[in-house]
């Protein structure tokens, strides 16, 4: 078994500072409840916001402040944190995420499809798409809105992920519902849909709460390769960390269902396919 953290957190803005030591915090309290693995949400430094005035001077590269500081958290339980934080290459400004180990920088991910005003405020994402094998199983990233392109779970999947981490910062406003406390979002539902059709699991951590002009709806969860949900959803309203136990190798069992319905195999690759460096998958 594989036990994985939802660290289910809000940054407060203008609070950069705090909220590198909240999501430090968070990390070590889901180690210390046993956590292989830790998710932090999208933009957990400095916070979310599409503001590039604001955020272009607090942009930080792989070697910055944040990641150190999730590097020590890894280092120290032995664990893999991953998380979103806003990155800073040259005069470009990413919304990334990375996951670290003990080693340090293992997975390195800018997202692709950027939401609304992200496109005002952040350069579109170009570290493409990849899966790093660690002792837990295959992962790869990616973040938020990039879950609305069925291209890109599929992607990985068929890279070899068994867990597709997002670390996400979902809002209200993009499908047209209104959310009860407790009740699993729109967002949420299209996980567990791309889980079952590409048999992976992904693990979706979101923040919650208001701030910068935004409702961040929470409703963290963990689908399983068959669609079913393995941990949260968490609230829509308030912080939560929670350990969720998952058997990866699940994800591999997942792709074939009977004799004859093995999903995979059944792809059409003499008619489509998925071109990814070079390759059609």
């Amino acid at each position: 078994m594989t036990r994985i953290g939802l660290a289910q957190i809000r940054s407060e803005p203008h609070a950069i500072e705090a909220n590198r030591k909240a999501g430090s915090e968070a990390a070590a309290a889901l180690f210390g409840q046993g956590a292989d693995i830790v998710i932090l949400p999208e933009m957990t430094v400095p916070w979310y916001s599409n503001d590039r005035s604001v955020l272009e001077p607090l942009a930080e590269t792989l070697d910055g402040d944040t990641v150190t500081a999730w590097h020590e958290q890894a280092d120290q339980h032995g664990g893999i944190v991953i998380g979103g934080f806003c990155e800073r290459s040259g005069d470009a400004i990413y919304n990334s995420a990375v996951a670290v180990d003990a080693n340090g920088v293992i997975a390195h991910y800018r997202k692709l499809h950027l939401f609304d005003s992200e496109k005002h405020c952040f350069a579109p994402g170009d570290a493409g798409l990849g899966t790093v094998e660690t002792a837990y199983g295959n992962i790869g990233l990616c973040i938020c809105y990039d879950l609305r392109f069925v291209e890109v779970v599929r992607l990985l999947a068929l890279r070899g992920a068994d867990l597709i981490c997002v670390p996400t910062a979902w809002v209200r406003g993009f499908d047209r519902r209104q959310y009860r406390e407790g009740e699993l979002i729109a967002h949420a539902e299209g996980a567990l849909i791309q889980a079952n059709l590409s048999q992976v699991f992904i693990a979706c951590v979101s923040q919650v709460g208001t701030g910068d002009g935004v409702e961040l709806l929470g409703s963290s969860v963990i689908a399983d390769p068959y669609g079913r949900i393995v941990g949260g959803p968490l609230s829509t309203q308030h912080e939560k960390l929670v350990v969720c136990d998952v058997d990866l190798h699940e994800a591999r069992r997942a792709q074939t269902r009977s004799e004859l319905i093995t999903p995979r195999l059944d792809r059409r690759t003499d008619v489509y396919g998925i071109a990814h460096k070079g390759d059609i998958l």
